[in-house]
């Protein structure tokens, strides 16, 4: 046969939810972050709703009903996206299958990222901040393979494979550290700070490489943290760590500046990821200080 008759195959990773991601059912085409949009596309993005019927399909009853004891439960709406990569595809079956036979977590998690930033993208044309992105123990199915352009377009493909988390190992006699920290926050033995939250949006944009955005929530979590720990009943414990965080805030500052300009470089980046830590890691010493 000749290989130029042989149909490109495409690579794509595919993850199934159970929720509504949010942008409607269709195929939405993706140029990489930062190219400019004569730039060829690099991946197409395919979002499915599966087993649940779909909204505007419900017909609401005007009667009122009495509820059950025990209902039944309602359907789930099972989302299925597939993340096609359009760059370089696979020009022969033997080469689709190495490729298949050698790919793993690394692959998904590209796929991941860019799924993710389709519903960042999503979060801010439609003004909703509930949006979220998903993390890899949230999918009940994921998987890669490879097919047809119009193949993997309607969700099917040649050939995948399904991968399994396995999550981490957890001992049963241990109760786990944020178990027993929501046990705390919910009986109002511990109270919230700020900088925890403003700490866990820096890290979501840092992991999903909004660099600028984290340089900015880099600051305003270290000014909380600045702040507030002092003040804490945890404060003896973490004095050491708190003149860390004093002496990273210019640097921290200079970073953030330079993120209102525009992209971080390197050495912007590096102060940014390393201040995070510090952060992270004093609220963490906090949290082991305080009493159960």
């Amino acid at each position: 046969m000749d290989p130029s008759a042989i149909p490109p195959l495409f690579r794509f990773s595919q993850f199934e939810v159970p929720w509504a991601l949010g942008p409607p059912d269709g195929r939405y085409l993706i140029r990489r972050d930062g190219a400019g949009p004569a730039a060829p596309p690099s991946h197409v993005l395919v979002l499915a709703t599966l087993g649940a019927q779909k909204p505007g399909l419900l017909r609401p009853s005007r009667r009122r009903r009495k509820a059950q004891p025990e209902p039944e439960s309602s359907p789930v709406a099972i989302t299925r996206a597939t993340i096609v990569e359009l760059g370089d595809p696979l020009t022969t079956p033997q080469k689709a299958a190495a490729w298949l036979n050698g790919a793993g977590e690394p692959e998904l998690a590209a796929g991941l990222g860019v799924l993710n930033r389709v519903l960042h993208s999503h979060r801010l044309a439609a003004a909703d901040p509930h949006v979220h992105g998903i993390g890899r123990r949230d999918a009940l199915a994921a998987r890669l393979g490879y097919g047809a352009g119009e193949e993997v377009a309607d969700g099917l493909w040649t050939d995948a494979r399904e991968l399994i988390d396995a999550g981490p190992r957890r001992r049963r006699t241990k109760v786990p550290a944020a178990q027993a920290r929501l046990a705390a926050l919910l009986t109002a033995r511990h109270h919230e700070l700020a900088c925890e939250e403003l700490a866990l949006r820096a890290r979501l944009d840092l992991d999903d490489g909004r660099a600028r955005e984290a340089a900015l929530q880099v600051l305003v979590a270290l000014d909380a943290a600045l702040a507030e720990l002092p003040e804490d009943p945890a404060a003896p414990a973490l004095a050491d760590r708190l003149e860390t965080l004093r002496g990273l805030h210019e640097g921290v500052a200079a970073a953030a500046q330079v993120a209102l300009a525009g992209p971080l470089g390197p050495s912007e980046r590096a102060v940014t990821a390393f201040a995070l830590e510090r952060i992270e890691a004093a609220l963490r010493a906090r949290a082991a200080a305080l009493p159960g």
